[in-house]
């Protein structure tokens, strides 16, 4: 008993040591569910909503939750690392009643799926997420699409049922960034950052499994799924569902797209100074725009650039957006107001401006999705470069 009482407080302190799962069986009140939260568009983490696995045991007098999904911001570097793509994620243990106030003092909703296993494939569940959260083992690589907080949860149950689950198909031709765009939808300026870094992989049809990195479809794909057992019969995967915190209704529309708006209204500045540049030969208020202008793409091109070919981030190579934001803006941004250089500022802007016209005419040819939102910025791009490459003929 005393060995349980200790266990157990181990347990909720996310710090399992030295114990072994086998020192506490579960008893067949025992139950196990899935419990999957709605997105939360407080924070950018938890809009893609979350996913969870309950150990409930009267008997034994705990109800723990299994959760995949703890981080720390205070990790050294955790900036870098999460651009690079090597963000570590932890599994732990807490308990349910805590973990369930905090989703609904976010009025944030909560559905639990009560899985029909038997005593021993509960068992097993229960030792692999106790193992899972051994010190030793507890820390993972996460990966967005591939392995994250949602397709831990799956894989340790399938892992240790025995039989075959045979999921609720979505019967939809979807892909990453289709599934992406459905969580940040009302969220628009999120929505356009994504849509700039992640490129044409994500764009390619993938499988009802492949869908389980979000939370929620992981969930639909559980609801009247069954488990062909070893003798040939099945069983539904379910014995209950039901919803324990429910979020209010989202009713927010967006009339109009930021992004696009905020182009539009760069497209407009830039055609202004560019008249005003040209027709007053002023090149000096041309060039201070240009520096500005091209600095923020080139910074932008660095990102791009450093994500495709540094990172271990999932669809960020290829993205054919690097060939309007590439980090060569930011080098060639210093030298528009150095005379010396306006020769090859010239050749700079011609490469630029033909690159730019050709992206724009294969638009709809391009094997990855390109927002609309995109084009004004990519115009002022194009239009500052054409208005140079004329100036200096002009100037010559």
């Amino acid at each position: 008993m005393i060995k349980k009482i200790f266990y157990i407080i181990l347990l909720f302190c996310i710090s399992i040591q030295h114990i072994e799962a086998q020192q506490v069986q579960l008893s067949d009140s025992a139950k196990i569910s899935l419990l999957t939260s709605s997105p939360w568009d407080k924070e950018v983490y938890a809009i893609f909503g979350h996913t969870a696995i309950r150990i409930e045991d009267p008997v034994n007098q705990f109800d723990v939750v299994f959760n995949y999904g703890l981080f720390s911001f205070d990790t050294p570097n955790f900036m870098f690392r999460f651009i690079k793509g090597e963000t570590d994620y932890m599994v732990g243990a807490e308990n349910f009643n805590r973990y369930i106030e905090e989703y609904k003092l976010r009025g944030v909703g909560v559905t639990q799926q009560t899985l029909n296993i038997t005593q021993k494939e509960k068992q097993n569940i229960f030792d692999a997420l106790v193992i899972n959260s051994l010190p030793e083992n507890r820390v993972y690589r996460y990966n967005y699409f591939y392995d994250n907080c949602s397709t831990r949860p799956r894989d340790i149950i399938e892992n240790n049922i025995e039989g075959i689950i045979h999921y609720n198909p979505t019967n939809n031709k979807q892909t990453y960034r289709d599934l992406v765009h459905e969580c940040v939808w009302s969220k628009p300026w999120i929505r356009f950052g994504i849509d700039l870094v992640i490129g044409a992989g994500a764009d390619k049809e993938i499988t009802d499994r492949q869908k389980d990195f979000l939370p929620l479809y992981l969930m639909d794909a559980y609801t009247q799924a069954t488990i062909k057992n070893a003798d040939g019969s099945n069983r539904p995967l379910l014995s209950e569902q039901v919803d324990i915190s429910i979020s209010p209704k989202n009713d927010t529309f967006i009339l109009i797209d930021p992004p696009f708006v905020i182009g539009c209204l760069l497209l407009v500045f830039t055609l202004i100074i560019s008249v005003l540049s040209y027709k007053k030969n002023n090149i000096l208020i041309g060039s201070i725009f240009d520096t500005l202008l091209f600095a923020v793409a080139g910074i932008a091109g660095c990102i791009i650039f450093f994500l495709m070919f540094f990172s271990t981030h999932p669809c960020t190579n290829p993205n054919w957006n690097i060939i309007w934001l590439n980090p060569l803006q930011l080098l060639f941004a210093f030298f528009f107001l150095i005379k010396l250089l306006s020769k090859y500022v010239y050749y700079y802007h011609f490469i630029n401006f033909a690159a730019l016209i050709l992206l724009l005419l294969a638009w709809f040819l391009i094997p990855q999705y390109l927002e609309l939102a995109f084009i004004p910025y990519i115009l002022s791009l194009c239009i500052r470069s054409g208005v140079n490459v004329l100036q200096y003929k002009k100037k010559s």
